[in-house]
């Protein structure tokens, strides 16, 4: 399989209190021990490689908060796949970007 784009939101349940960014941390120091690009946004984070490569992350990332003593986890795992051609992040910014300079 080839490269994909993919967007992952990590969401624990169950916790002591109302903040989540430990958890995230925790989540996207999980992700960035994978072989994948990989881009912090403020609501998800972005993911770039090959798609085994991904889904492993994804899980491996799912199960981080059930590790910190949350009793529920929500991730949301959205994928874009092409295979008429290289996909990139900055491909698909780039041909958005094009368009607003017409």
């Amino acid at each position: 399989m080839g490269k994909v784009v993919a967007e992952i939101t990590v969401v624990p349940i169950g916790t002591n209190g109302p903040s989540i960014s430990s958890y995230v941390a925790e989540a996207e120091k999980t992700l960035r021990s994978f072989n994948l690009k990989i881009q912090l946004t403020p609501m998800s984070t972005i993911l770039e490689g090959e798609f085994d490569e991904v889904l492993k992350a994804a899980k491996a990332a799912h199960s981080c908060p059930f590790e910190r003593g949350a009793l529920r986890v929500s991730t949301t795992l959205r994928i874009d796949e092409r295979r008429d051609k290289n996909l990139t992040m900055e491909g698909k910014v780039k041909a958005v970007e094009d368009k607003l300079n017409v």
